[in-house]
């Protein structure tokens, strides 16, 4: 019988990487609350036309990434139903703004999320059919102050404080403006005339989105492409001067805030419903596919999906990559236990798992072993997991008095078990 594994493009997440995990989402969440975010978790499949009208049917996420099935009727009087499981997680909030009426309040509604997306794309190091990712999202009435490019420099600010807290050195802030939606409507006509005597010599994507969907011309990485790419215009030529004077406001907000970034005139983003400012962190330590995360302004989704008008602004990024880039970074060593506890016999087990207990309960991370390995067994053992072993015989048992070996220097010191606990919280000798 075969071997069943996980299937292609999928993958199982295991210790040590996981605590990594965990310890990026934890960050996300400790700096979102300090933002005044609140958690959203919406269903892991909608209904497919959200994607198709939020996202936009040209793009590659809807018109090749997408797993979409019908969902059958259980029942004569009930029709079948397109369902997709979700690619992205903005079109999935907005829609339970709509749905849940929180335009209504009156206030900006800040929303995070923590969850796995969909995409039907050709797996990678760092890109998987089912990713996670954390995002977040500022929506609501324009009277809330929605609209107000303020907005756009404080997720900015967020970001580049969020990166620096979870250890994420060296990274760089590219922003751009794709203007109001018929600066972008203009932009596309142009580029696609543009791209006319132009595309026939580029990859065949480009071919493909020269019609469909220009934008995403720009996006391509294909090193051949890039010369022909240089010439093409930019969409800084067919901004209003509304847009223009929005970016203006949300660099100036940058620079006061002491947030270093770049204007890159080739980011504008494919999916249809980014308006204005568009941006992405980079690093680079991810090699060709730099990108840590990237989002921007989408002042119309709200109405293209049917509900009111409710400008917004947000972003989301791959959990793959902010693992991938700590790693590179060497910020990623897996963490030691505080302490492993040895018991000298079997008979010593029951003792060994009540000091475990005593220690666990004052915040250490204890690893136990048993009584039946060999005092050398449970030594190796223990220098793969722990900083210090404490050894637990009649002897210690009976004196309250603890062996405790320090993996670091090599040093075996006696602690009284009244201050066991406190010892092992201290930080280990070099």
């Amino acid at each position: 019988m075969a071997t069943l594994k996980a299937v292609r493009g999928t993958r199982d997440l295991l210790p040590p990487e996981t605590a990594l995990w965990n310890r990026i989402e934890a960050t996300a969440r400790s700096v979102f609350a300090r933002y005044n975010f609140g958690e959203i978790r919406t269903p892991i499949f909608e209904d497919t036309s959200l994607f198709a009208r939020g996202v936009g049917e040209e793009t590659d996420i809807v018109s090749k990434e997408m797993y979409t099935w019908e969902d059958r009727a259980r029942a004569q009087s009930e029709k079948p139903q397109s369902l997709t499981l979700r690619p992205e997680n903005t079109a999935g909030v907005v829609r339970a703004y709509i749905e849940h009426k929180l335009g209504e309040t009156g206030q900006l509604q800040k929303l995070y999320y923590i969850g796995p997306q969909f995409r039907r794309e050709r797996p990678q190091k760092g890109r998987y059919r089912q990713f996670s990712q954390i995002g977040a999202e500022v929506i609501g009435p324009a009277t809330a102050g929605s609209e107000s490019p303020l907005r756009d420099a404080e997720v900015l600010e967020m970001l580049a404080t969020l990166l620096d807290e979870m250890g994420i050195t060296g990274w760089t802030l590219e922003i751009n403006s794709v203007g109001s939606s018929a600066d972008r409507a203009r932009y596309n006509d142009t580029l696609r005339e543009a791209l006319i005597p132009l595309a026939p010599k580029m990859c065949a994507d480009c071919q493909r989105r020269a019609v469909t969907n220009p934008l995403r011309v720009l996006d391509c990485k294909v090193p051949e492409d890039q010369p022909i790419i240089e010439t093409l215009p930019k969409i800084v030529d067919s901004l209003d001067e509304a847009s223009k004077a929005h970016f203006a406001a949300v660099t100036t907000a940058l620079d006061c805030a002491g947030v270093p970034y770049t204007r890159n005139h080739r980011l504008v983003r494919g999916l249809d419903y980014y308006t204005r400012t568009t941006f992405e962190f980079t690093h680079g330590g991810l090699g060709a596919q730099n990108a840590l995360l990237g989002g921007g302004r989408y002042d119309g989704l709200s109405e293209a999906i049917g509900g009111p008008k409710a400008p917004g602004i947000g972003f989301a990024m791959g959990e793959d990559r902010l693992v991938l880039t700590l790693q590179a970074l060497e910020a990623a060593k897996p963490e030691k236990n505080d302490a492993y506890i040895a018991p000298l016999g079997e008979g010593l087990n029951p003792a060994a798992l009540a000091l475990a207990r005593e220690l666990r309960r004052a915040g250490l991370t204890v690893e136990l072993g048993d009584g039946s390995f060999r005092l050398k067994k449970s030594f190796e053992a223990a220098d793969r997991t722990a900083r210090r072993i404490v050894i637990l015989g009649e002897d210690e048992l009976q004196s309250g008095i603890l062996t405790v070996k320090d993996f670091s220097t090599g040093t075996q010191t006696k602690v009284p078990r009244a201050e066991l606990a406190a010892y092992l919280s201290l930080p280990a000798r070099t």
